[in-house]
């Protein structure tokens, strides 16, 4: 009998000990979370347009404006040489044609580095080719990365 209720317990106790610890769904914060436009601070927002449009606008008009350190973070103010910007405004003026405009698509929050990204479809004279620029603006309201990359292009 004893050896019975000893080995009841030493099982409950293992049942017990092995029980998963998993947070419950209120608990876990999502890293990346879409927010709505209007919950972004405007000075984030102008400054992503702005300088996403300025990039964009060097194509058609051949002059670059180098980024301010107000601006943008100093990786960001390295990495956009002349030399850079007109190697790939070469390749996006073949395909795409002039520059004409920026669309907001979605604003993306980090909440770990508190970084939001701002995701635009760019709007181009010849309509073959989708193209998409991301704007990462930091706590400091600095731009930390710039791209633009081809996307596929969703049937109309």
């Amino acid at each position: 009998m004893k050896t019975n209720v000893a080995l009841i317990m030493a099982s409950l106790i293992l049942l017990v000990s092995c029980k998963s610890k998993t947070p419950k769904t209120s608990e876990v914060k999502e890293r990346f979370v879409a927010i709505r436009f209007d919950e972004v601070n405007s000075v984030k927002k102008d400054r992503a347009y702005d300088l996403g449009k300025r990039l964009l606008e060097t194509c058609n008009t051949s002059r670059f404006k180098a980024f301010s350190s107000a601006e943008a973070t100093d990786k960001v103010i390295k990495n956009a040489t002349v030399e850079k910007i007109t190697k790939t405004c070469q390749k996006m003026i073949h395909r795409n044609g002039k520059f004409i405009d920026l669309n907001l698509i979605e604003i993306i929050h980090d909440n770990e580095t508190d970084d939001y990204v701002f995701r635009y479809d760019i709007k181009y004279e010849k309509k073959y080719f989708k193209r998409e620029l991301k704007v990462t603006i930091d706590a400091q309201n600095k731009v930390s990365a710039i791209n633009t990359k081809e996307v596929a292009k969703t049937p109309q």
